[in-house]
Formats: structure tokens, sequence, C-alpha cells
């Protein structure tokens, strides 16, 4: 953003510039509004601004000489003034990512003092102060309302931890005022110390030995002394302090973040209610100690004990399992990010961090962790691995906060140069980023980006523009495919048709944005280019494969079955005997070709006219012929002998020619009707009745001529079975008669001579009894000459009247006499 800009924020915020007129830091800082307060007493009121030479946002601290005068006696103003210009000179020389960071040394007139410091939100004090203020509805000034995430607190915890650690062992001081009015939270959400005002030399390096110092006192002015209710024992009951004074003090600060912001001693300013309070500590840490976090109450209880020899180091605290989380060492590593070569903050981008935002609460990945990586992006020996992260934001991101906070520096990011790696992560991850781009930087800022990397001469980053497309290609228009991702696709692959990777890239970019080609640019570009496709990979036989699917699945791709039988089959046929497929490739394989062979059968039979015609089919599933055949027809009407199975055959002219003539005999099968329904089989009139029906009406004797066997089958049966013949196993002789149909099923063309030896049984099931049965039947009538029944042997001369004339009369003087 502008400087310009930013300092438009500013122009009706002139809270801060009538008391600092007469100073000189105007003349580097724009000031706007107040913000905060810190430090002893609140003395500090910290405003918002930005650095006039370029913009740089910061927060001014000024302390107004005249707050000390109106206070306290005019003679103290000066010795506040020099505490507090003593800790900014302190600040400054204690330089640590833990430690506030000065921007701008003390600035001073008559009136007023002045630094410059990173950008600050507000001090622990103010944000406790809402807290605990508000049930009563009221927050004191500069109260800040916040609310704070497990993790920060745990980070911000760690991070004073931290910065006392670094003041003990390396700065060899003691801080003395560890409270809320010494913690600054930034806007970046991390908690910095402060309050440099009262420190204190060790004389030990260890700092574990005692060191004289000043407890509080009434006759010293509140805004020159250290907070009181933070103040640990020894230090106001005799006159000494260490390093584990400042663990005390934690402590207590420990205890008021999850107190409401209540601290367990509250003095008012008064040593003595200090000493009455301090009695009653251990039944306040009681009483509070359920509200801490169960890690911490361990060490929250330690760091409050009276003797200090119960209290853990700093050094010690950070090590407790409530501090060891990696999400919160990601954030410590973000701070301290400057400091490390590209080789280490490429390897925390791709990985640590990386893996670990998911577990980052969403609130710091705005506040804390995109800060860090915006910074980071204009480096560009880093920039691939930082996109890495940010990859991950943009997915998680809405649409609101990506416009807002990402894409205004994302613009210039695609129009710069970038390294190879950073080129192509960017065009890998292309998809994520269009998601969220409106459609105006789509065109003008994204997609000129995608065009040019088809003109890079790295192989990579061709690759890498083919995979950009295959996952954007929604966001193309027809006309850029055709002209532009077609032409420069077959560019690349001509170029690097030997590398596999490439190949399958090329594959994958065809198959997506196949439908948005035309037919002409399918016949003259695509299917060349995968007819020269190498099949040997696997991977490559099945990416071609389903194009081929696809192309299929609709006639305006112009696959015609010419192209079929003649080009594409032939290429992939042999690569159904190619061992490395796999059974689901293969498969794969075997149902687009089965596919191919169903289009082509579908388009010749059309041609051919050949489709209501009964021919067989080079179907996959060929029908056996001899279900087709006209010896299977079923006849009618049906007639059905138990053991007995009758395959049809074709009828004579004579045949047929007495059937259209055979009334009588067909008013008689009407009459007997009921019998072929319900009848006895068993009783010898039956049995001539069944074999009358088996025979057509009006025959000639001439059509008994047997010329082929009739294919009857008699199912083999022993003399115990229903219809069996003693003394015999066999089946009769299957024969064809020349006058029998295909359209019925009769019985003339059985063997008619009796058995030889041996009894009759009276069964329906043998067809020699069945005839024998029957002519005795005739006999016993008396109406019927036994020449009648020796007809049966087809003599040529016979007469033209037929068998079943003669039957039939019978019959009928049969059942006359009987009834």
């Amino acid at each position: 953003m502008p400087a310009s800009a930013m300092f438009s924020k500013f122009k009706h915020g002139t809270g801060a510039q009538n008391v600092l007129d007469s100073n000189p830091i105007l003349q580097f800082f724009e000031v706007g509004k107040l913000l905060a307060s810190a430090g002893p007493e609140m003395v500090w009121k910290i405003y918002d601004g930005y650095r006039k030479s370029d913009g740089k946002e910061v927060s001014v601290f000024l302390f107004e000489k005249r707050t000390a005068e109106k206070l306290h006696k005019p003679k103290r103003k000066e010795t506040v003034t020099e505490i507090l210009r003593a800790s900014v000179r302190q600040l400054e020389r204690f330089r640590h990512p833990k430690i506030l960071q000065v921007l701008h040394s003390v600035e001073e007139c008559s009136e007023t003092l002045a630094f410059a410091a990173e950008p600050v939100y507000a001090s622990l004090a103010n944000i406790l102060a809402y807290q605990e203020d508000r049930p009563q509805g009221g927050p004191p000034p500069q109260a800040r309302e916040y609310s704070f995430l497990e993790m920060e607190l745990k980070y911000g915890l760690l991070q004073i931890t931290e910065a006392l650690t670094f003041l003990h062992y390396s700065g060899h001081v003691l801080h003395r005022n560890v409270c809320p009015a010494s913690i600054l939270v930034t806007k970046k959400g991390t908690w910095k110390l402060g309050g440099l005002e009262f420190t204190e030399r060790m004389n030990e390096v260890d700092g574990l030995e005692p060191v004289p110092c000043q407890p509080w006192t009434s006759r010293l002015p509140k805004m020159a002394q250290p907070d009181l209710d933070y103040i640990a024992p020894e230090v106001q009951a005799s006159s000494m302090c260490s390093i584990l004074s400042d663990m005390f003090s934690l402590g207590m600060v420990m205890c008021a973040i999850f107190n409401h912001g209540k601290p367990l001693i509250q003095a008012n300013h008064s040593s003595s209610t200090y000493l009455k309070q301090l009695d009653m500590l251990e039944d306040q840490i009681h009483n509070v100690l359920p509200k801490v976090p169960i890690p911490l109450q361990e060490a929250a209880s330690r760091l409050l004990s009276k003797d200090t020899r119960q209290r853990p180091t700093a050094q010690l605290l950070s090590l407790i399992k409530y501090f060891s989380d990696s999400s919160v060492h990601a954030l410590q590593f973000l701070d301290v990010i400057n400091m490390k070569d590209p080789t280490q903050k490429a390897h925390f981008y791709r990985n640590t961090l990386k893996d670990t935002l998911p577990y980052i609460p969403r609130k710091l990945w705005y506040q804390h962790v995109w800060p860090c990586l915006s910074h980071e992006m204009k480096a560009q020996e880093v920039l691939a691995a930082v996109l890495q992260p940010i990859i991950y934001i943009i997915q998680e991101s809405s649409q609101e906060e990506y416009e807002n906070l990402m894409l205004p520096l994302f613009r210039s990011v695609f129009s710069a140069p970038k390294s190879i790696q950073a080129t192509v992560t960017l065009l890998e991850n292309l998809h994520i980023i269009l998601e969220k781009t409106p459609p105006e930087d789509v065109r003008t800022e994204v997609l000129p980006m995608l065009f040019n990397a088809f003109e890079s001469s790295t192989l990579q980053v061709q690759s890498a523009a083919l995979v950009a497309v295959t996952n954007v290609a929604e966001y193309l228009d027809e006309t850029a495919i055709r002209k532009m991702i077609m032409p420069k696709t077959k560019l690349v692959y001509e170029k690097n048709s030997a590398d596999i990777k490439t190949v399958l890239n090329v594959l994958s970019c065809v198959e997506r944005t196949l439908d948005k080609l035309d037919r002409s640019m399918i016949i003259d570009e695509v299917l060349p280019l995968l007819w020269d496709v190498r099949l040997s990979d696997p991977e490559v036989i099945l990416r071609v494969v389903n194009i081929y699917r696809l192309m299929l699945s609709d006639k305006k791709f112009g696959l015609s079955v010419n192209l079929m039988a003649t080009r594409v089959m032939p290429s992939l046929l042999p690569q159904t005997v190619n061992p490395s497929l796999n059974l689901e490739q293969f498969t794969s394989l075997l149902e687009v070709l089965q596919e191919m062979l169903d289009h082509i059968d579908r388009n010749q039979r059309n041609k051919l006219k050949l489709d209501n015609l009964s021919l067989p089919s080079p179907e996959r599933h060929r029908p056996l012929r001899h279900q087709f055949s006209t010896d299977n027809m079923h006849a009618s009407p049906p007639f059905n002998i138990p053991n007995l199975r009758i395959e049809q055959r074709k009828t004579s002219s004579a045949e047929d020619m007495a059937r259209k003539n055979s009334a009588g005999a067909t008013s008689l099968h009407g009459m007997l009707g009921g019998w072929w329904f319900g009848g006895s089989p068993s009783s010898p009139d039956s049995n001539f009745l069944r074999v009358h029906n088996a025979f057509p009406p009006n025959r000639r004797l001439s059509d008994n001529q047997l010329i082929g066997p009739p294919k009857i089958r008699i199912a083999p049966s022993c003399a115990s079975s229903p219809g069996g013949t003693p003394g015999g196993s066999g089946g009769l002789p299957i024969r064809r008669h020349s006058s029998i149909g295909p359209q019925e099923r009769r019985g003339s063309a059985m063997n008619l001579s009796p058995p030889t030896g041996g009894s009759m049984p009276n069964t329906s099931s043998s067809v020699p009894f069945l005839l024998s049965s029957s002519m005795s039947s005739i006999r016993s009538g008396g109406s019927r000459r036994t020449s009648a029944c020796l007809g049966l042997s087809g003599s040529p001369g016979a007469s033209s009247a037929g068998l079943l004339q003669q039957l039939g009369s019978g019959m009928y003087q049969l059942f006359s006499g009987k009834s």
C-alpha cells in the first residue's frame, strides 16, 4: 500500500498532533489515533503510526511530562522522565525477538518523550483490564477487547519465559517488573517483554545469588516503582532479589490471566496490605489453580512458592510438557526467521510450517503467519518454499479473506520474474488460486502467466504448464484452447516424445480439453498425436484408452468406424498381450476394444440391411446353432408321453393337405378333449386315442413309409418302473419319417410292430404296447377287420382312405357300442 494512502487514514486522527507538535519524532512518522497504554502506572500512551520514508507501520510511544507533574511533586518529574528514558535505552541494548523492538530512539522536547516501536495492539494490562471490569460494564480507558485462544496463551507465556531466559543468562540482568503492564501484544499476536525501567545487574553468572534491591515504598512515586501486586515476597520482606524473583512475578501473571485478569494479591499501593494478603496466598492459589490448564498447574504452584528453591528457572520452565507443542515451536521459528539462512528457511516453509498449519488456529494464520510469509515472498531464493504454506492458506481461506489479504500481493508475483521452482509450484497449484480469484484477474493476471509458461525452454516448466491446463480447463475458453493451448501442447510433445512423464501430462491435457475442440481439430491434430504415442508403459496405454473411451461417447468427436477398424484397433490390439498391464488396466483396454467392435457391428449391419434377418450374430456370446434349428420347435397341439422326447422335423405336402381336410377328425378330437387332459393313461381305449391323435387325419397309408429316423428317444426303463418293458432295457431305435413336419410332434413314425415274447403290461410308456392294446380293443369291439391293423406295415398299394380313417370309424363303433 502506498505511504500516501496509509497517511490518508490519519487526516482526522489529530489527537496526538497537539501533544507532539514540538516533538522531533513528527519529522519521521505520521501519528494517528490512540490505541493503548503501558509501563509503570500506564504512563506510556501508544499511538498508531507510519514511517514517512517507506510507509512502514509502527507504534509511537508517548510520555507527557505533565502527567508526572500533576500526580506528584514537581521535583519528581525529572526522576520519572529519567527512568522512562533509560528504559528505552535498555530496550535498544537488549535486542531479542521476544523483547519489544525499538524502531526509532527516544526523541525529547520540553513537554514529551517519544519513541517508535514495532506495531502494538495493546498491553496485556489493557486486555486483562477489559476482562476484569467487563461485569461492571465500564472498561477503563485504553482497555482493549481481545479474546485469547488457548494456543495464544501458551505461545505468549512461552515467549515471555524465553525473554527472561535471555535477560537472565545472556544479559545478566533482572527485570524486576514482570507484570501485565510490561507485556505488549503485537498486531501479529506475539507477546513482547518491555518495561525495562527497573532492571538490576546480577553479581553471579547463574543469577541465583540474591542481590540487594529497593522494595516498594510509598515514599517514592508509583510511576518510579515496580507494580506491587506482582513483586516477589523476598523483595518486599528482605530487600533482596534474584532471577527467581522474576519467576515469582511470572507465576503471578499466569494466575491473573486465568483468573479473568485479577491478580492474586491486590495491595492497592499499600505495602501493609500486600503483607497481609501474602499470608493468604496459598489459599488464593488453591482457589485459582483449577482454572489453570492441567499441564501448567504444577509449574504455576511452584513458581508462587515462598521458598525460592522450589521455583523453576526460566530455562527449566520452557522445557515443561505444556510448552511441548509443534505448532507453538513453528510460531517461534517464524519470530526468528530473519536470523536464518535461505536453506533453513526453505526447509521450514516447505516442511515444518506446511505440516503444522492445520493445527494452528485460523486467527493466527492471518495475524501471525501471513505477515511473515508476505514479507518472505519478496525474496526470490525462498519464494518457491514460501508458496507451499501460502497455497494451503489460500485453499482454506474464504473468498473475502483471499481477495483482501492475499490477492494484492499475488498480483505482483504473477507478473514478476520467478525461479523455475517457484513457477512450477504456482502452475501446479493454479487451480487452487483460480477458485478464489475474480474473473477479471484470471484473464489479466493469471492466464498470461500460464500461456508464457509454454514458451519456456525448461521441460520442468512446460510439464507444469500441462498439469495446470489439466487442472484449470474449465476456466479456459474454446478459442484459447484451440489457438494457444493445443498447438503448444503438441509442440511440447514433439520435443519430448521420449519422456514418459511429459507424454502422460500431454495426454491428460488432451483428455481434459477434448470437449472444447472442434471435430476437424480432433481428426487433424489429436488423433495423429494418439497414433504416434508409443504404447508400452501401462499408464500411457490407460490414458490413451480413456481418451478413446471419451471419443466413443459422442459422434461429435469424429471417431468413425473406419478409423476404429483401420487405425485405432490395430494400434491397441497388440497391447492386450502386454505383460505390464495389471488386471484392471487390461479390463479397461478390453472394454474399449469391445465397444469399438460393437460400433462396427451396428454400423455394418445397418449398411447391409441385415438387422431383421435371423443370421448368426458374431456377438461375444454366440448362441448354439441347435437352439435355432427348426427341428426343435414345439409341437402344436402338445403331445406328451412320459420318458419320451421327440425332436421335430419338416412336414410333407401330403400331410398339409390331409390337415386341411380333417374336419371329421377335428370334431372327434373335440369330443375327446376331456380324455386328453383327464383320461386314464392305463386303459386300452386311452392308449388307442393317444395313438390316434398322434396321426394326422385322412392320412394315406403310403405316408407311413419310414424314410428316415424320426428322432424319437425312449428313456431307458426297467420292469419295475411304470411303463417299463420286462426283459428289456434298451430304447427304441431312432428313425425319421418323411411326412412329419417341424410344427408337430406325432407318434406315427414309431415302430408299431408288437414286441415278441413276454407279457405286455398295460402302461402308456411303452409305445409298442400302446398300439397293441389299442388294436386289441378294436378287435374286442367286433367292428374292425384284422387286415386294418395289418395295414400298419405301410403297404404301397393300400387304399388312399388311410389308416386313420379306418381307426376313426372303428373307434366310433366302439364307443357307440359301449354307450
